[in-house]
């Protein structure tokens, strides 16, 4: 008998066919003896659509009420999964985020995982259940209900592993595991039968959709292993874990092309020390995450200035454009260019460390296909160039031909 945690996406839980069919799937699992809590993310366009719902009531929404909003999203996944599994005579009990102990500190629509508290969890195993929680919420300590952003059901199924000391935790979602890229964009990509958790986190966290890289993050801090696989047929997946030797014998393991960026660039700032520093602490202020920056000479005023560009997600354009706007007054910029038409392109592996010559082969082959690169962006593990999203998906599979085809 194990103790599995088993996390299920929104297109898994899409339609009412979709949650019987990981009703059948958790069944399977139970008549082995297993004991299993289930992890479900909203059914799929429900978040997108009460986004949509809330800014057709206003533009920017206070974060406390997207939080109440968005979490009804998950909580109507856990009572229709816990019926599917009533259907089929299996005790089964929903539990929302704050029900299932999930403590958060008080940053709304971004909040951070703080502690989980597990009683009530092994209280309904043992008594016979299979456990269903909503993923992606929790509560502060005050008990307002919070969203841990972009991805996190999976941050609340790993964490949950970590919490009741799971034997498995499994990653269910529409694809079989993890690629060398997206196979919807490269046709040739394939599949990996394992990943080490820091080239999954760097893969995350320049937007390969399969996971969000907080999760990856919090497996790798409590040696979380975990298996991606998919909701839709029975075949292995891939498994996430600690580095191993022979991993880098690989030198690139995967191509991203993170199309929800965009490119902040303030004009003409004045060229003198702080100027930078009071910028970024305001963003920071405002909870948002700043990726790439790059400054340079500003050729758009007499005085001696910089160009000062950044990228941020695109969810946080307009909150970034407010912040600026604010310190206008303060800083003295001539004008702020944003620009959405931006794709971060990436190559990730372990095995650069131990292989040279890999960043000259990535531009060269960028510069055959005749894609200009804005930004660079590297570390120990991992290349990162802003293009023209128009030719992203090319430039990706250009890129994954030279290094992995």
């Amino acid at each position: 008998m194990a103790l599995i945690v088993q996390k299920f996406g929104g297109t898994s839980v899409g339609n009412p066919e979709r949650i019987k069919n990981v009703a059948r799937r958790v069944a399977r699992y139970r008549a082995q003896g297993d004991q299993v809590v289930v992890v479900v993310s909203a059914m799929s366009g429900v978040t997108d659509g009460l986004i949509k719902l809330a800014r057709e009531i206003m533009p920017l929404p206070t974060e406390r009420e997207m939080d109440m909003l968005l979490a009804t999203g998950e909580q109507t996944t856990i009572a229709l999964t816990a019926m599917a599994l009533h259907a089929l005579d299996l005790a089964a009990v929903s539990l929302t985020g704050s029900q299932a102990g999930i403590l958060t500190d008080d940053v709304h629509t971004k909040a951070k995982i703080q502690d989980i508290d597990p009683k009530e969890i092994h209280s309904l195993l043992d008594a016979g259940n299979v456990v269903i929680v909503a993923g992606f919420q929790g509560r502060t300590a005050d008990g307002r209900i919070t969203t841990l952003g972009r991805g996190g059901s999976d941050l609340t199924a790993i964490a949950l592993a970590a919490a009741i000391k799971a034997d498995l935790c499994q990653i269910y979602t529409d694809v079989d595991g993890v690629y060398t890229a997206d196979p919807r964009i490269v046709p040739g990509a394939r599949k990996l039968p394992e990943i080490s958790y820091d080239e999954m986190l760097e893969l995350a966290s320049l937007g390969a959709k399969v996971m969000q890289s907080r999760s990856v993050e919090f497996a790798k801090k409590f040696g979380v292993v975990f298996e991606v696989r998919s909701s839709l047929n029975d075949n292995p997946g891939t498994i996430v874990k600690e580095e191993t030797q022979n991993m880098e014998d690989v030198v690139i393991r995967g191509v991203s092309l993170d199309k929800n960026q965009a490119k902040i660039t303030l004009v003409a700032v004045p060229d003198r020390p702080g100027v930078a520093a009071r910028v970024f602490k305001a963003i920071g202020e405002a909870a948002i995450n700043v990726d790439m920056i790059v400054q340079n000479i500003s050729h758009g005023s007499g005085q001696p200035a910089t160009d000062l560009s950044f990228t941020v997600d695109k969810p946080d354009l307009l909150k970034t454009r407010k912040v600026i706007d604010a310190l206008r007054g303060e800083i003295g910029y001539e004008e702020v260019i944003a620009d959405e038409n931006i794709g971060k392109l990436s190559i990730v592996g372990v095995g650069m460390r131990s292989h040279s010559g890999v960043a000259a082969k990535m531009f060269e082959t960028l510069a055959s296909e005749g894609v200009n690169i804005g930004m660079i962006s590297t570390s120990e593990i991992k290349i990162s160039v802003v293009i023209d999203l128009a030719r992203g998906e090319a430039a990706m599979r250009a890129v994954h031909a030279a290094f992995l085809g």
